[in-house]
């Protein structure tokens, strides 16, 4: 009989974000406790194997997952068995592929990892698995621990409420030594994000960016383009060629009065927009985009009045649609639609509060939701002095005004 170790499964996911990045997954961690992230080669045995292999740029392990970066004339037809190799020879030969772990057991961070981990797979995975979802940690960092969404948890609008309000307060509880939790989900590319709507800043994206994002060159604020890209939608290259042509747009404002000092970078591609502040010890953190002006404001109304019609024109007894089925329907493909489709309903929202009509938005309901809005609609009802009435649930409030608006939807009006 052969001792040659089974082969391993791995499975190759590429980016939706960017062609240039794939994921392989295994069924378990490439190294429990422990995360790396390389630019090139280093004396981890991955390392070393991965960047032997003409073609990859950058890789970064989190979990079960190897991410690679592979350089613009690399092809990903050639590449991928050749990485999917050198990871299951690594893993055939070390038990330590991100190189061996220096005191482990007196690392603080390394310990409070593996406890967040246990929590997680314990006493929330499961249940947030209900609604499609899963909540990861990404590293520790001096008592920070950082937490991904993904699946049906990523850019829904009940996600801050469940991150604050459930997974970071039982966190809490638990350890105690944890010092912050910082969410790093880009959830301007989920189903329904929950930065959008112009209700403030968000407190999960006030975050500090990674050393070597921005750069200064002759007096000029750079960003990294390889960082940068994906946040806007878009590729490394089609980013600069963006930049070169005008379809991407970048301003710089400096800060006056009780600003002064601090500088905002606010870059903006046809679908994205990202910003960040650097204050004036030149520390640098992610803040929310200001939004268009006059612009926005006019395609916001426009896109209002087709929403209104569409769901105005449901069928009755029909499903209630996605936040993304209306984007579908309206023939909104690109990144951010979805977006574009929440500020619209609260426009038709804010027209409906001052018209005295029930919500026509009531009939768009969040993917994740449990058959209900996404909670901006109820915080904007709440806002409008039509929110639930005392001691009564949003599931019952939005029940009695899909009620109301059934009975006030009459024939759709003619002209003549």
């Amino acid at each position: 009989m052969s001792d040659a170790p089974p082969r391993r499964r791995i499975r190759a996911q590429a980016s939706a974000a960017d062609p240039a990045v794939t994921g392989f997954t295994l069924d378990a961690e490439i190294q429990p406790g422990r995360a790396a992230r390389w630019e090139g080669p280093e004396e981890a045995p991955l390392a070393r194997a991965l960047f032997a292999l003409d073609g990859v740029k950058r890789v970064e392990v989190r979990g079960a997952t190897v991410w690679v970066r592979k350089a613009p004339d690399a092809d990903w037809a050639a590449l991928k068995p050749a990485i999917a190799a050198a990871i299951r020879r690594v893993l055939d030969e070390t038990d330590a592929p991100l190189g061996a772990a220096e005191a482990a057991a007196d690392d603080p961070d390394a310990a409070l990892l593996r406890a967040v981990e246990e929590l997680l797979a314990r006493q929330v995975n499961p249940a947030v698995a209900s609604h499609g979802g899963r909540i990861d940690v990404e590293r520790v960092e001096n008592g920070a621990v950082f937490l991904r969404m993904s699946g049906g948890c990523q850019g829904c609008a009940a996600s801050a409420a469940t991150l604050r309000e459930g997974v970071e307060r039982m966190l809490r509880a638990a350890l105690p030594e944890i010092r912050r939790i910082v969410d790093v989900t880009d959830h301007a590319a989920g189903e329904a994000p929950f930065y959008a709507g112009g209700k403030g800043a968000s407190p999960l994206l006030h975050r500090p960016l990674p050393e070597g994002v921005i750069g200064r060159e002759g007096g000029r604020f750079t960003v990294d383009p390889d960082w940068l890209a994906p946040r806007l939608g878009l590729t490394a290259e089609a980013l600069r060629a963006g930049l070169q042509s005008g379809a991407v747009v970048g301003v710089t404002e400096t800060g006056e009065g009780e600003d002064a000092g601090r500088t905002r970078l606010v870059i903006r591609s046809a679908s994205r927009a990202w910003a960040a502040e650097i204050d004036e010890t030149g520390a640098a953190r992610e803040i929310p985009p200001p939004r268009p002006a006059a612009a926005a404001t006019g395609r916001e109304t426009a896109l209002a009045g087709r929403l209104r019609a569409h769901l105005r024109g449901l069928a009755p007894g029909a499903a209630l649609p996605s936040y993304g089925a209306l984007a579908r329907a309206l023939g909104l493909w690109w990144p951010g639609s979805v977006r574009r489709v929440t500020a619209a309903l609260e426009t038709t929202m804010r027209e409906d509060a001052a018209a005295g009509r029930p919500f026509i938005a009531a009939r768009a309901i969040c993917r994740a939701g449990g058959g209900l809005p996404g909670k901006g609609f109820f915080d904007l009802a709440r806002a409008l002095g039509r929110g639930p009435a005392p001691g009564e649930s949003e599931a019952d409030f939005h029940a009695r005004e899909l009620e109301r608006l059934e009975a006030a939807l009459g024939p759709e009006p003619t002209e003549g």
